[in-house]
């Protein structure tokens, strides 16, 4: 594993975001000098945070799965999670509405969920799921050590045993073909494959091992933090602070000092210099090569992204009794989705939508007797002939409208307080194409092929974050700042 040359004492962090927080409290564990430059006003990038007229609006990820990865990264410096984070299980995951009006919740038990299965389409089906576990939990174990928690230099690092027992059970076929193999009804079809999203790509065109998004969240559980996602940057930053990092908010670095191949220094918008041996840069990978290494590289200039996405945050005053904390709404269309956001780059039609009720597990997020939703609609990136600038307000109704064909009543009229996000105000938060989950999940943007997180052309700069290994996902940026820690620290400190 190559590492950065030269001394490793003073390291800056550029971006508190969480794959930022994970690799200074991992530096701050190995005893390493380590400042946060972080150009909001609170950490958490785009995890961030909004409030608003007694409202607390999650504005990123609102899906936490595994925790323990969390829970690796504050024992570094010695802390328990349960002294900062109180993370509730939901149950059920999810509940997935469908277009023939039948619903099903998600369990990560899998005697509940075949129970689940069984009860909404049939025992065949429940046995099918049983062995689509069986599937699932195998990618995990052979990709989690050798694929994702490792930083890859080459495709030679990838000739591991694992390698060969991936191949052997189908990891390198098509996503969608695969989870067909085990699930022939559509509903569940989509429950286990409807994550290939995360990775910016659609069920038929992602390879199989990307299944293990399913593991993470359909079976290995999804929790929700006392006081909302915010809460687990919130929680890294005081560790991190704790520990004697000197984080700096409304510091925007605007440039980078550069001597030879080495970063010196980073400057921020007031002018300020802050010295260092080694830079972590946690800004978006394409935007952080261009615009603070100064180096459009020609392979970073072609990437592709995922699709994007529209999120209305609305406080309201009507409650639904027959959602849960997650739901997922699926069209009658599916395939036809993903060739409308991926290839025709177009708006859905037929939308499929996920509305997250976060007040409804913890009521300080909204006034009393109120209620807080975060919709989200998948767009197309901005790669896409669409003017968001006039767009905007007409499919912030659309939204509306959706939502109320699709059982909820009355939602806009009950809107005290909104706010709409398009992948217009994703690029002015410095996401390249406008696209939250990053470059897409292609074969050839997998793995050894997605931008390195060693800076080419620099002895001691490192990227983290969702644009570089292993990708898109909380867990994944939390892993990423763990590799991050690793090119300064060495695999077996890191």
């Amino acid at each position: 594993m190559r590492t950065v040359t030269g001394p490793t004492e003073k390291v800056v962090i550029v971006g508190a975001g969480l794959a930022g927080l994970s690799a200074a409290i991992r530096l701050l564990g190995a005893g390493r000098d380590v400042t946060i430059l972080e150009r909001e006003s609170f950490p958490g990038g785009r995890n961030g945070l909004l409030t608003k007229s007694g409202y607390a609006f999650d504005t990123g990820p609102t899906v936490l799965t595994m925790p323990s990865l969390i829970e690796d990264v504050m024992a570094s410096v010695g802390e328990n999670l349960a002294d900062w984070l109180t993370l509730m299980p939901l149950q059920p995951l999810y509940r997935a509405f469908y277009s023939d009006g039948s619903t099903m919740d998600v369990h990560s038990n899998t005697e509940e969920m075949e129970a689940e299965i069984a009860r909404v389409i049939g025992g065949d089906e429940a046995a099918g799921y049983r062995k689509y576990v069986d599937f699932v939990t195998k990618l995990y174990k052979y990709e989690m050590n050798d694929f994702i928690d490792k930083n890859i230099d080459t495709p030679f690092d990838l000739l591991t045993p694992n390698l060969a027992r991936l191949i052997a059970i189908g990891g390198f076929r098509r996503l969608a073909p695969k989870v067909a193999q085990f699930l022939k009804d559509p509903r569940t079809q989509r429950i286990y494959s409807f994550q290939a999203m995360y990775a910016g790509v659609s069920p038929q065109q992602a390879l199989a091992i990307y299944a293990v998004i399913a593991y993470m969240d359909a079976v290995n559980g999804v929790f929700f933090p006392k006081g909302g996602m915010h809460a687990v940057p919130r929680a890294l930053a005081a560790i991190a602070t704790k520990h004697g990092a000197k984080i700096h908010y409304k510091s925007k670095v605007t440039r980078l000092e550069k001597r030879g191949k080495r970063v010196v220094a980073a400057i921020t918008e007031d002018g300020t210099r802050y010295e260092c041996d080694v830079a972590i840069l946690n800004p978006d990978l394409p935007v952080a090569y261009t615009e603070l290494l100064e180096r459009p590289l020609r392979r970073i200039k072609k990437l592709e992204y995922s699709p994007s996405c529209a999120v209305l945050l609305a406080g309201s005053k009507k409650k639904y009794s027959h959602i849960a904390h997650h739901n997922i709404h699926f069209g009658d269309s599916w395939d036809g989705v993903f060739e409308e956001l991926i290839d025709k780059k177009k708006l859905m039609s037929d939308p499929s939508l996920l509305v997250t009720v976060p007040s409804k597990d913890d009521s300080s997020l909204a006034p009393k007797d109120r209620e807080s939703y975060y919709v989200l609609f998948p767009t197309p990136n901005l790669s896409a002939n669409i003017d968001w600038k006039t767009e905007s307000l007409r499919y912030r109704d659309e939204m509306v409208r959706v939502l109320e064909t699709r059982g909820y009543e009355g939602f806009g009229d009950a809107i005290e307080v909104e706010h709409l996000t398009t992948p217009l105000e994703w690029e002015e938060m410095g996401l390249e194409m406008g696209a939250p989950f990053a470059s897409a999940h292609t074969f050839t943007q997998t793995g050894p092929f997605r931008p390195n997180n060693l800076a080419r052309g620099f002895e001691n700069v490192v990227f983290t974050g969702s644009g570089t290994q292993p990708g898109v996902g909380v867990p994944m940026v939390i892993i990423s700042g763990k590799l991050a820690a690793e090119r300064i620290l060495g695999a077996k400190r890191g």
